[in-house]
């Protein structure tokens, strides 16, 4: 099989479209790939590391309000969907998947008026502006949640789940104990908000850490994003930081931590999401509100119906708040094992499986 992925701009379109290309290598190891996205995009730096042929376009997103500039982008698109057919002649797909993103509209675009197979995910309940497009030209459209079926044609959608779910459940809890130099009996509470961190979640995260000592059962990881780590550090050591407290910037190991973890505090990213349900881990979701349709809000708010998540927004949070989201999940253990469960009556962790079965039989599991 010969598959063309694309997809770009944040981590959220560019590792669901690696997750499918690991599923495929382990039922097809001859399957050969390549990556168009942006050079100036974070795929142009992860695709390649991931061991995969990666070739750029240039284009930009559209705005949503009229304006000159849209003038322009739709000059560039008409040339990214002419240089996307040179691309896609010359490696000759059997299929496209995009995964969102501006960058995967010229691509699938060219694939379907070339008459390749297309495929898009998207990761939202409300999707993006290229994947809006898009549904009206793909063969097929796959989605993680019920309710983005209202936003695409019935007849060529298919609920997958997120495939990030699948790659999760190989992280290894023991490991990433061992990782932290804690004893494998202590309960972990993960707190992360991105690489890039947010400063809201770190505000309020300092706020609570002189009082995590009443929690001894349970070490706390606070992953605070490369940007504002030296901040923090220096903040710790003047309030003086908690033994039960491992602070890093980035975390190479995320799946072990996320495997080994009681708790979750972080956004509402949809990857994110389909890693907790998955794995079945209670969260407080604080979604970002500097996102297209406030999606991360409305993806939290899922997962908090179920009762898998507790969800307090940016403009809520505080210390008071946070505090006591904490400690009632903390406490609680019955309700602790209550939000689990129903996180993993939401989980899909065979998306990745469903989605290849999509693209090698036309159906889904």
């Amino acid at each position: 099989m010969r598959i063309v992925l694309t997809g770009g701009g944040t981590g959220g379109h560019i590792y669901p479209a690696l997750a499918v290309a690991k599923e495929i290598l382990r039922k097809e190891p001859q399957a050969t790939f390549l990556y168009i996205g942006s050079g100036k995009g974070l795929e142009a730096d992860i695709v390649p590391r991931a061991g995969i042929q990666f070739e750029a376009i240039e284009i930009a997103g559209f705005k949503r309000k009229l304006s000159f500039e849209n003038v322009r982008t739709v000059w560039k698109f008409i040339r990214a969907v002419s240089r996307s057919k040179e691309l896609l002649r010359k490696f000759k797909p059997d299929v496209v998947i995009g995964t969102g993103g501006y960058v995967c509209g010229p691509v699938v675009y060219a694939a379907a008026q070339l008459g390749i197979r297309t495929m898009i995910h998207e990761q939202n309940v409300v999707p993006g502006l290229a994947n809006n497009f898009l549904s009206r030209y793909v063969t097929n459209v796959a989605v993680s949640f019920q309710d983005s079926f209202a936003h695409f044609p019935k007849a060529k959608t298919v609920f997958t789940g997120n495939p990030c779910a699948t790659q999760v459940l190989q992280g290894n809890a023991e490991a990433g104990k061992k990782s932290l130099g804690i004893a494998p009996d202590k309960r972990l509470v993960l707190i992360f908000s991105g690489s890039r961190g947010a400063r809201a979640i770190n505000e309020t995260t300092l706020a609570i850490l002189p009082d995590i000592h009443q929690y001894p059962g349970h070490h706390f990881v606070y992953v605070t994003g490369e940007v504002h780590y030296e901040n923090i550090a220096k903040q710790l050591e003047s309030i003086g930081k908690p033994t039960n407290l491992t602070v890093m910037p980035y975390a190479h190991n995320m799946p072990d931590l996320l495997a080994a973890s009681d708790v979750v505090i972080a956004r509402a990213g949809a990857s994110t999401l389909a890693e907790l349900t998955a794995l079945g881990i209670p969260s407080i979701l604080i979604p970002s509100p500097y996102v297209t349709n406030n999606h991360q809000e409305k993806n939290a708010r899922g997962l908090e119906s179920a009762g898998a998540a507790i969800v307090i927004t940016e403009r809520e949070l505080n210390k008071e708040k946070l505090q006591e989201a904490l400690h009632q999940i903390i406490v609680d253990r019955d309700h602790n094992q209550e939000m689990r469960k129903s996180a993993l009556a939401l989980g899909m962790p065979d998306a990745a499986e469903r989605i290849y079965r999509l693209l090698s039989t036309g159906q889904a599991l």
